[in-house]
Parts: structure tokens; C-alpha cells; sequence
């Protein structure tokens, strides 16, 4: 009487009982590093300028109020000293507006790209190209609203002085979750896995 075949471990088409577990544990510990968390922070800067750019496109004139008055200066202080630097003409109030939006469409879409080299980059482990995109928008974040909004809308146009058109609170919180960004995305911990391997 033939005996019948018994599959073995060395059979082709065979897995180890521990293979599927230890491979969802490989999954799980690679969420945790900080590539992913670059991934995952540039992702979210990129959603809200994308989110900014958009909503001051399609709802011009909020914005655009915004923008005005805090050139015009009609709501500081007033002081005699300061008031030589307001801008009150319309054309380059509504020139500036739409330099910013310029500005916040162009940093989301380097951003939006930047989030796809991440994303692509984590199944090479390669993020020099991730991180080098990363750098220019975020960069770009920073000059809108730390140069921008903080320094020359919050200094020279006194709008710290404003009660009803201040927008330097928002303007910090946005310099820090970039800078914030930026800092993870050059952390030592964030290179090709293959740096430091010799040949």
C-alpha cells in the first residue's frame, strides 16, 4: 500500500506558523520610526496649505479684508511715527493678496510632492529626494508666515496693535508646526537605510 505524501517544511510553496505574526510585528515597528513621522508631518503641512491656498481662492474677499486692513492700518494705534508706512491703495493691497495666495499654492504643491517622494521613498528606504522637497516648502512656510505675517505684517504694520485684525497668533502656530517639520525631517535618524553599511 503507497504511503501518502506529507507536505515538508521545505516544500516551495510553505510558510513557517511564525511568518505571517513576525511580519505584521516588522509592520507595525516600522510605523514607529522616523521616517514615517516625516512622512505623516509633511503630509499634514501639505494638507493645510493646500486647505489655505484653496479656501482663499475660492473665498477671495474674507482674506482679502484681512490683507487690506492690515496694510491700511486703519485699525492700529495710529500713531503719527508709524502711519508714513501704511499702504492704502487698493491695486497693491489686492497685489499682495494674491502674491500670498500665489505663494501658499506654490509651497502646497511642493509639499503635496514632497509627501509623495516620502511615501514612495519608504519602500526604497531613499529620502534624499523626499527631504530636499520637504526643505524648499517648508521653507517657503516659513518665509510666508514668519517673515510675512510676523515680522513684516506684525512689526511694520503694527498689526500687533490690532484688536480685530491680528493675525499673529495663527502666524506662530503655523511657524512652529513647520519648523517643527523641518527639524524631524533632518534628524540623523531620517537617511537611506544603507548610510552607514560599508561594501
Amino acid at each position: 500500500m503507497a504511503q501518502a505524501h506529507r507536505p515538508t517544511g521545505t516544500d516551495s510553496g510553505a510558510t513557517s506558523p511564525g511568518t505571517a505574526p513576525a511580519t505584521r510585528q516588522n509592520r507595525l515597528l516600522r510605523l514607529g520610526t522616523l521616517p514615517v513621522a516625516a512622512t505623516a508631518l509633511t503630509a499634514t503641512v501639505a494638507l493645510y496649505m493646500t486647505l489655505v491656498a484653496f479656501g482663499n481662492i475660492t473665498d477671495f474677499g474674507t482674506n482679502q479684508q484681512f490683507v487690506q486692513h492690515v496694510l491700511s492700518m486703519d485699525t492700529t494705534f495710529k500713531d503719527p511715527d508709524l502711519m508714513w508706512r501704511a499702504v492704502e491703495s487698493p491695486a497693491l493691497q489686492n497685489a499682495a493678496y494674491v502674491a500670498v495666495i500665489v505663494w501658499e499654492t506654490l509651497a502646497a504643491a511642493v509639499l503635496l510632492a514632497a509627501t509623495w517622494f516620502w511615501i514612495t521613498g519608504l519602500r526604497r528606504d531613499a529620502y534624499d529626494r523626499a527631504r530636499a522637497a520637504s526643505t524648499v516648502g517648508l521653507v517657503m512656510v516659513l518665509l510666508l508666515f514668519g517673515a510675512g505675517f510676523l515680522a513684516i505684517g506684525g512689526e511694520w504694520f503694527a498689526m500687533w496693535q490690532s484688536s480685530d485684525w491680528n493675525g499673529l497668533d495663527a502666524a506662530a502656530r503655523n511657524v512652529a508646526l513647520a519648523a517643527f517639520t523641518l527639524l524631524v525631517v533632518h534628524l540623523p535618524g531620517v537617511r537611506r537605510a544603507d548610510a552607514g553599511r560599508t561594501t
